[in-house]
């Protein structure tokens, strides 16, 4: 868990902002109590076509009593594209939108980019990864994200929330990964 009270309804809609207009197909991360899941719900995002991925079993549990008309999975956010494909998810044009609530800033950086290189292996082109952070900073390092060819903007922050948490969107600096190609001297 990320924090000891449940985000606000006020983070929620910040969140929730920052999806892009035509996103149908979301996935959160570390859904908790669904905070996030109901204000993705309010703003008309279909209950089938949410995929709710938490680690803890108790909450998994509670989320899908509460969400019963969602995918809702107990798993590993590093195991996303496995999650997905046994889901059926996602079609060839990837997911919409991932939506986190994972507390990365009290992750190691190994497992930080596990994540990040499963969440973008799911998401489709310029589609962003929402996070939130306490922190004044993005919680995932420039010096990671230029790693993987990531770039972020600061999107807002939730000043009613306890503490205030700042929003952040995450994407791929290019639509198109480029590959580096070995090229030998003739």
């Amino acid at each position: 868990m990320a924090s000891l009270s449940p985000s606000s309804r006020h983070l929620a809609r910040e969140m929730v902002a920052q999806l892009p207009r035509d996103a149908r197909r979301v996935i959160e991360l570390g859904a908790g109590t669904g905070v996030f899941t109901r204000a993705m719900l309010e703003r008309g995002i279909a209950p089938q076509d949410l995929l709710l991925v938490e680690l803890n079993p108790e909450l998994c549990q509670y989320l899908g009593r509460h969400f019963p008309g969602s995918h809702v999975v107990h798993g590993d956010a590093r195991d996303l594209a496995g999650i997905v494909a046994n889901a059926g998810f996602a079609d060839a044009n990837g997911v919409d939108a991932v939506v986190s609530g994972l507390g990365f800033l009290a992750m190691p950086r190994a497992l930080q980019k596990s994540i990040l290189e499963a969440v973008f292996s799911v998401l489709g082109p310029d589609r962003p990864l929402i996070q939130f952070t306490y922190g004044p900073v993005s919680p995932l390092p420039r010096t990671l994200l230029g790693e993987l060819g990531l770039k972020v903007r600061r999107a807002g922050i939730a000043w009613i929330n306890v503490p205030p948490a700042a929003v952040y969107v995450y994407t791929r600096a290019r639509s198109t990964p480029v590959r580096a190609v070995r090229v030998d001297a003739a």
